[in-house]
C-alpha cells in the first residue's frame, strides 16, 4: 500500500494527491496519514507547492465525504426507521434509537462533523448521519472543509518537517487507525450479541 501511494503521488503530482484523498474517504483503508505526509515531504523537496498541496488534499477529502452525505440524505431517516423495525439486530438500532440519535445530531452534529474529520474510520462514517439528519449542505460543507483542512494541514506539515523520515507519521498513526477500526468492529459485534428490541 505504502509503495503504491508513493508511486501515485510521485507520478501524478497534485492529481495523485486529490485522487488518493477522494479514495481515502470512499474506501477508508487508504489512509490520509500516509498520503499527506508524503505530499508534505515532496513539497519540502520543491516538487509540490505546500499551499496547493493542502488545498488539493482538502478538496479531495471533502468531495469523497460528500458522497456518503448524499447516501445518508437519499436513504433518509424514515426509511432507516422502517429498516430498523424489520432488521433491528443487524443495525443494533431500534426506531426509537434512531430518533434519539437524530435529536442528538441536531444538537451536536456540527462539532461531530468537524472533529470526526480527524479520527480514522469515523471521518467516513460521520457523513452518513449528517445526511440522515438532513444537516443543511452549506453547514455540512463548512464544518467538513474546516476539519479536513486542519487535519490535512497538520499531516502535510508533519511530512514537511520530518523530511526523509515522513514515514514516521504513518508509523505512529497507522497503529492508532487500526485500533479505532478494531474497536468500532468489536463494539458493533458486542451490540449485535447483546441487542434486544425495545
Amino acid at each position: 500500500m505504502f509503495d503504491w501511494v508513493v508511486s501515485t503521488i510521485d507520478s501524478w503530482g497534485y492529481l495523485g494527491v486529490w485522487a488518493l484523498m477522494v479514495a481515502e474517504n470512499v474506501f477508508p483503508p487508504i489512509p490520509s496519514e500516509v498520503i499527506m505526509p508524503l505530499a508534505g515531504f515532496l513539497a519540502g523537496a520543491g516538487k509540490l507547492s505546500l499551499t496547493l498541496t493542502i488545498l488539493v488534499g482538502t478538496l479531495g477529502s471533502v468531495l469523497g465525504t460528500l458522497m456518503w452525505y448524499c447516501v445518508g440524505l437519499w436513504f433518509g431517516e424514515e426509511r432507516l426507521k422502517r429498516f430498523a423495525a424489520r432488521h433491528g439486530r443487524l443495525l443494533t438500532l431500534s426506531p426509537g434509537d434512531i430518533e434519539a440519535a437524530h435529536d442528538w445530531f441536531q444538537r451536536h452534529g456540527a462539532m461531530a462533523v468537524f472533529f470526526g474529520r480527524m479520527i480514522p474510520a469515523i471521518r467516513t462514517l460521520i457523513s452518513v448521519p449528517a445526511g440522515l439528519a438532513r444537516m443543511p449542505l452549506w453547514k455540512f460543507l463548512a464544518y467538513t472543509t474546516a476539519g479536513s483542512a486542519l487535519w490535512t494541514g497538520v499531516l502535510t506539515f508533519a511530512g514537511l518537517m520530518l523530511h526523509e523520515n515522513y514515514a514516521l507519521v504513518a508509523d505512529w498513526i497507522d497503529p492508532l487507525s487500526k485500533l479505532v477500526v478494531v474497536t468500532v468492529v468489536a463494539v458493533y459485534v458486542w451490540r449485535v450479541i447483546r441487542w434486544k428490541p425495545h
